[in-house]
């Protein structure tokens, strides 16, 4: 009997015991080809032998050195690396666990660099439907994802929510999808005028929508009328790349892509690559230095910060990423995967869209293709699809509540980004034959 506490009591998982490449092997022997990287976190696939040597030689010299005491020199080379490489004025790293940390920094960060600059007033977070950021309580809040939020709403922190940039079923008839971006994007400043302008610390979404949509990308000029707004109103712009980021989705950080730069930018998952859990949150000098020239202390703090293991096996990741010079294979692998879906589902009559961009794709799935109809919630299309994929071999993350928090379904491909085309071709014919298990053409 286990006595390990699960995600979900009635479903015990198996063991799993060994992971190569793009694939994991359960204590059965089976194989799985890994086509979401977890929760696209494994973007060098399994036993890559450069990292787990850099995390051995680390174990070597040094496990832990508190940064209430010390910074360490992995934490220093890490910090350094990602800087180089940042969007705008982006300037320092501060160092965490995960992802839902890192936006929890963000929020913390936010409110006392305000106190810091003498406007206090502001203290009021906008963010957008469907959206996720992580699972904390400050996280949980700031993200649009009704269903998650919905047990613990009496716990959280108010926040409010504009729509999301979601042309496949925003975009009007008889609108260019410039004009539908400007749109949703203009939703901003009329949020911010209703709350006060002066109330309003920061807006936070992510480059690409990735769990609670599937990988749903912003129309041409979206972000750059979001990051315009944020400017006149003096709100900081706070990007979540914690899925999205790091190569995933093409460029280094996703936000490049949109040709806007952030004030706050969290990233995670493929920092680490799963060899060790690590996130950091990012953030301008301008942010740094009304810390530094004023109270001189962030009031915030965690025991694992900058951990020297994981801040070496990060580095280590960082830069393969960039050596190994996988950015553009994850640009031409994603274009073949995104074809490759397409022939096949393309025209199928319960696929209503296939998006995404780099290695971070979707499929939304749909009762009726003409009208985009869902299929009803209480058929848990999403939750058949992922047990007959995981049946057949393949992880993927197939989610529910995809249009509202309660209608839609999609399933989110985030594969390693050492995927060949045989692989491609497995993931493409597993994905086919769990779709014809869960919901036959």
């Amino acid at each position: 009997m286990s006595h390990v506490f699960p995600r979900h009591t009635k479903v015990p998982p198996p063991v799993a015991i060994s992971g190569e490449g793009v694939y994991l092997f359960d204590r059965e022997g089976k194989q799985y080809i890994d086509a979401s990287g977890g929760a696209a976190v494994s973007c060098l696939g399994h036993g890559d032998a450069e990292i787990i040597d850099a995390i051995k030689a680390q174990l070597d010299r040094m496990e832990f050195a508190h940064t209430g005491f010390f910074t360490s020199e992995e934490a220093e080379s890490l910090a350094d690396l990602l800087i180089q490489h940042a969007p705008g004025n982006i300037d320092r790293v501060y160092l965490v666990s995960g992802g839902s940390e890192a936006i929890e920094a963000s929020l913390k960060l936010a409110r006392q660099y305000y106190l810091e600059i003498g406007q206090p007033s502001r203290h009021k977070v906008i963010a957008r439907l469907q959206s996720y950021h992580g699972n904390t309580l400050g996280a949980l809040a700031t993200g649009g994802n009704l269903w998650r939020r919905e047990p613990f709403a009496p716990l959280m922190i108010d926040t409010t929510h504009i729509s999301p940039c979601y042309a496949y079923r925003g975009q009007a008839e008889d609108e260019s999808s410039f004009d539908y971006g400007q749109r949703m994007a203009n939703e901003l400043e009329t949020e911010i005028l209703r709350l006060g302008a002066d109330q309003v610390m920061a807006f936070v979404a992510e480059p690409v929508v990735g769990a609670t949509m599937g990988a749903v990308t912003a129309v041409e000029g979206y972000f750059k009328r979001i990051r315009e707004i944020c400017d006149q109103y003096g709100v900081l712009l706070i990007l979540d790349e914690v899925m999205c980021g790091m190569g995933r989705t093409g460029s280094l950080f996703a936000c490049e892509q949109e040709n806007v730069a952030p004030d706050i930018t969290t990233i995670a998952k493929g920092l680490g690559a799963g060899y060790q859990p690590i996130g950091a949150m990012l953030c301008t000098d301008t942010i740094y230095s009304a810390i530094e020239n004023g109270s001189g202390f962030f009031q915030h703090g965690h025991t694992y910060l900058g951990h020297p293991v994981a801040c070496a096996a990060a580095r280590a990741v960082v830069a393969a990423i960039l050596e190994r010079n996988l950015i553009p294979r994850v640009q031409s692998q994603g274009e073949k995967l995104m074809s490759a879906l397409k022939e096949r589902f393309g025209e199928h009559p319960h696929i209503g869209d296939i998006r995404g961009r780099g290695l971070l794709l979707g499929m939304e799935f749909v009762h009726d293709r003409e009208t985009r109809a869902a299929f009803d919630p209480g058929l848990g299309i999403n939750r058949a699809f992922k047990k007959a994929a995981f049946e057949a071999g393949l992880i993927c993350y197939p989610m529910g509540g995809t249009i509202d928090g309660k209608q839609g379904d999609h399933v989110l491909l985030a594969p390693p980004f050492i995927i060949d085309d045989d692989h491609i071709g497995e993931i493409v014919d597993k994905l086919d034959q769990a779709l014809k298990a869960t919901i036959p053409a």
